[in-house]
């Protein structure tokens, strides 16, 4: 494997597993992990529901890299998406700290969890799109419906 290459394997599959981590442990102990994750009681409630409709997204989101990385054909789209989720999480998070919410600390503390994943999704999308790996176009698109 090429060193870009793998560097963009290590960074997709960083995702792949913090997002099925985050995923099972908010559906299967939704309170153990708003108690488990640092500062995440300094923003609210525990919200049982709240919490596993996120742990749903965050299901997505590993099965979006996951599925991308052994389908190329479908890697634009797919890791796209799933970045797209991942900046709006961590600008929300910016936007919490310039708004007053939170102190600056959170966004070091938060970093792992919240931006790195945003960021290697962006890297790891436009690494696919300079390969060239659009989609296939749709079987039979181009056949008339009778």
């Amino acid at each position: 494997m090429k060193p870009l290459k793998y560097s963009v394997f290590v960074m997709v599959w960083f995702n792949v597993l913090l997002a099925a981590w985050l995923s099972i442990h908010m559906l299967y102990d939704p309170e153990g992990w708003y108690y488990f994750v640092p500062g995440v009681t300094d923003t609210g409630f525990y919200n049982q529901h709240f919490i596993r409709d996120i742990g749903i997204i965050q299901a997505f989101v590993a099965l979006a890299f996951a599925i991308g990385w052994v389908r190329p054909v479908r890697r634009i789209e797919l890791w796209g998406v799933a970045t797209l989720w991942l900046i709006a999480h961590a600008v929300f998070h910016f936007w919490e700290v310039a708004v007053g919410i939170c102190s600056a600390s959170v966004i070091v503390r938060d970093f792992p969890a919240v931006s790195l994943p945003a960021l290697f999704g962006i890297a790891a999308t436009a690494w696919a799109c300079t390969r060239g790996q659009q989609s296939a176009p749709l079987p039979n698109a181009n056949r008339a419906v009778s």
